[in-house]
């Protein structure tokens, strides 16, 4: 894609085909002191009082800038670049490639906190390795106070929940959930009946005397390839039939309609759900639904097979960031007469991650 200037006119050409830009289009974005604020990068001029038929007056290319005068009086200068950006549509981070993984996995992305954590570039480079393998493990986190509170607001904001803005994660008697009781838990995802799905989750290791409780973590999008690869016609069933999720208590009763494996508009992986604890297959013909059980329980033991799971202790002050939307997780069973075993957990939004990193890549020029 390039730029090019023809009778004050901007043109972008593209795969061998040449369209004018509409003038307006830039005039929208004349970056003076006296059209934008520097600080939030806000307009301080209004775009729809203005006339949409405006005009260039003068146009010039200088050093990889574009510098327009329009018939109004305006001026401004533009980096190609970042026009040619902008007709691309590109997000840096959808940009950073994820990385397939399964249990021969031995780097487990560790990262080392400290008390200037949230603005050094270990913290940058912690965001780049999430997006990457859709998990981290911050090392040394302090453990008073509820400070996963605090580390989840210095990354975004939290995503309250009905188990509250956290929750703690240990053996309770007249659970709400199997994950306050010490039962195994084998993969599955977080939340899968509310809508949106909690895309982030934070669990940070407060106690943790028991010999078992290993957590374990499996990657979904890995998975799902494989099944793509593989099993065409099990892939196409999951990615195509919407089925309940329901969660209910004493209190609430949560449900969502969706595919347990979900689909960008290109068709890429965008997002796995798997609680079989908590899906509800609609009533379909016999042979459909015959599919849709075979796929299901193929899923299930690919998701369930040692080859993709990785185990690990997680030790006081380990705070473990993974993506909800992609990864499964889960705990082997344990013993409490052995000792506590405590977790605090919570969930935060992608654009809380997304906001931190493109921050910290301004900050380091990344």
């Amino acid at each position: 894609m390039k730029i090019e200037l023809s009778e004050n006119k901007v043109f972008f050409e593209k795969d061998g085909s040449k369209k004018e830009i509409h003038p307006f289009w830039l005039r929208e974005r004349v970056n003076g002191d006296q059209y934008l604020d520097k600080g939030t990068q806000q307009r301080l001029f209004d775009p729809t009082e203005l006339k949409n038929d405006i005009k260039i007056k003068k146009l010039n290319i200088i050093d990889n800038f574009l510098e327009v005068t329009f018939e109004d009086g305006a001026f401004t200068k533009i980096a190609i670049q970042s026009i040619l950006k902008e007709f691309a549509n590109d997000n840096d981070i959808k940009l950073i490639e994820k990385v397939k993984w399964n249990s021969s996995l031995k780097d487990f992305n560790y990262f080392k906190y400290n008390e200037n954590f949230f603005e050094d570039k270990l913290m940058h480079d912690a965001l780049i390795k999430f997006y990457q393998y859709g998990f981290v493990i911050f090392k040394d986190v302090p453990t008073e106070n509820n400070f996963l509170v605090k580390f989840a607001n210095s990354i975004g904001s939290i995503r309250r929940t009905n188990f509250g803005e956290y929750f703690n994660v240990k053996s309770k008697p007249n659970p709400n959930d199997l994950a306050y009781t010490s039962l195994p838990l084998a993969p599955h995802t977080d939340n899968p009946y509310r809508n949106p799905v909690p895309c982030i989750q934070m669990l940070h290791c407060i106690e943790n005397e028991v010999s078992g409780g290993l957590s374990t973590l499996v990657d979904g999008y890995t998975v799902t390839e494989k099944l793509r690869e593989n099993y065409k016609e099990y892939y196409e069933v999951l990615t195509k039939t919407k089925i309940r999720f329901q969660f209910v208590d004493d209190t609430v009763v949560l449900d969502s309609w969706a595919e347990m494996i979900q689909l960008d508009e290109h068709k890429n992986f965008k997002q796995v759900r798997f609680s079989p604890r908590l899906d509800f297959v609609p009533l379909m013909e016999k042979n459909r639904l015959e599919l849709y059980y075979s796929a299901r329980n193929k899923i299930s033991e690919l998701y369930n097979s040692d080859q993709y799971r990785i185990e690990f202790k997680l030790s006081p002050g380990d705070l473990l960031m993974m993506d909800n939307h992609r990864l499964l997780h889960g705990r082997t069973t344990y013993n409490t007469n052995e000792g506590k075993r405590f977790l605090q957990g919570c969930y935060i939004d992608y654009d809380s991650t997304e906001g931190k990193l493109k921050h910290l890549q301004r900050k380091f020029n990344n």
